[in-house]
């Protein structure tokens, strides 16, 4: 899973300590008037949690910024932290505030508005260089196109002053940017990233032990689009972050449970906000699940097949949530996802935070909603209360 990313003051020491082996490389003059005045850019690495999969790597090789969103990749003006040697980052260890240290390098002052990621390629030296674990199974490549050998080009917002730090965090969407090729046992990489700001703060909480267990995410939302993800560790804890200011409904998804909401708790870059501690865990109630599946087709047809699906769950009077949501199958367009059919619970950012049945019925309605590329959204919606519901398909455009 790039968006508004925090990180924790435990975690502080540590962002300042940069690798030795991120190494500059400037190209041109970097677009910053011959560099008379001159400040400081550091970048960091991060995830959201990779749904199905045990690790998603990926090898970076660099990472290259400048003034011009339309600038190419040979001209003039670029700056570049290269990576020597490359460095593989195991994306799904990058949770609960952990960021990987990219480097950093001086730049001339003024507003940076392209960041190229440039990856590594698969080769006969690095075959794994970027690969997929998926859950039970064993290491397989990650096609990777070309292109991102040249850089995966992001539109930033990067401002350089005069003898500052100007602090980023790379935010890599592991879950929505693998693809499954269908029964081929391939896998296709389709970067989803995107640059904030870093900052030190973010919300802590927890969730009961036994949901401690691999299969339950927690994130912060806005308008019902996931900004930040993790999944608890073995005590229950969870920290979401690096975030950006703001309020958040922060959502349990556990298999197994209810989804559990706690509506419009504000996040700060001047303390972190505690949720709840150990001694209140979230234990959203146990509920019966059903089965949604179907696929997209995509007129004129494409491989692969490039389209998200997700299930949202309307409460009422608000919020609007992501209960679960990915890639469709690369190869069929296929997607499946298993929801809860029982009542959502959801309170309000209070202590200790008291959670209320949201009764309206049918209880197991969920809101389908399907994108590819720029076309118009379309929406869906199921009833899994008593029964899966197959045939749940989209057809575009």
């Amino acid at each position: 899973m790039f968006r508004d990313l925090l990180n924790f003051r435990r975690y502080a020491a540590a962002a300042g300590a940069i690798a030795a082996s991120a190494l500059l490389v400037a190209c041109g003059s970097g677009g910053g008037g011959g560099g008379a005045e001159s400040g400081t850019l550091r970048l960091a690495l991060t995830d959201r949690p990779a749904c199905g999969y045990d690790a998603v790597f990926v090898t970076i090789q660099k990472v290259r910024v400048h003034q011009s969103g339309t600038a190419g990749e040979s001209d003039a003006g670029w700056s570049e932290i290269v990576l020597t040697p490359a460095k593989r980052v195991d994306l799904v260890t990058l949770q609960n505030g952990v960021l990987a240290e990219l480097g950093q390098t001086p730049l001339p002052t003024g507003k940076y508005t392209q960041l190229r990621l440039v990856l590594a390629a698969n080769d006969a030296t690095t075959p794994l260089a970027n690969s997929v674990i998926p859950t039970g199974g064993t290491e397989t490549p990650l096609t990777t196109p070309s292109a991102f050998q040249t850089g995966l080009k992001l539109n930033v917002n990067i401002d350089v002053e005069a003898d500052k730090l100007a602090d980023f965090v790379l935010d890599f969407e592991a879950c929505r940017s693998v693809v499954k090729r269908g029964n081929s046992g391939e896998y296709n990489l389709k970067p989803v990233v995107s640059v904030t700001p870093r900052i030190f703060t973010g919300i802590i909480g927890f969730v009961h032990t036994a949901l401690a267990v691999g299969t339950t995410e927690v994130s912060a939302q806005l308008a019902g689009v996931p900004i930040k993800s993790t999944t608890p560790d073995a005590t229950g804890k969870f920290v979401l972050g690096p975030i950006a200011d703001g309020n958040y409904d922060i959502v349990v998804a556990a298999a197994g449970r209810a989804t559990a909401t706690v509506v419009s708790v504000p996040a700060s870059s001047a303390a972190n906000t505690v949720l709840n501690d150990a001694t209140t865990p979230i234990d959203p109630p146990v509920s019966v699940t059903h089965t949604v599946s179907g696929t997209v087709t995509i007129t004129p047809a494409v491989t692969p097949i490039d389209a998200v699906v997700v299930a949202r769950k309307i409460y009422t009077g608000g919020p609007t949530v992501e209960v679960a949501g990915g890639p469709v199958d690369g190869d069929t367009g296929a997607f499946s996802y298993v929801l809860p059919s029982g009542a959502p619970v959801k309170s309000a950012f209070v202590t200790p935070l008291a959670f209320a049945v949201d009764g309206a019925t049918p209880t197991g309605n969920y809101t389908l909603v399907a994108t590819t590329g720029a076309l118009a959204p379309k929406s869906l919606v199921v009833n899994l209360t008593t029964a899966d519901v197959s045939g749940a398909n989209f057809a575009f455009p």
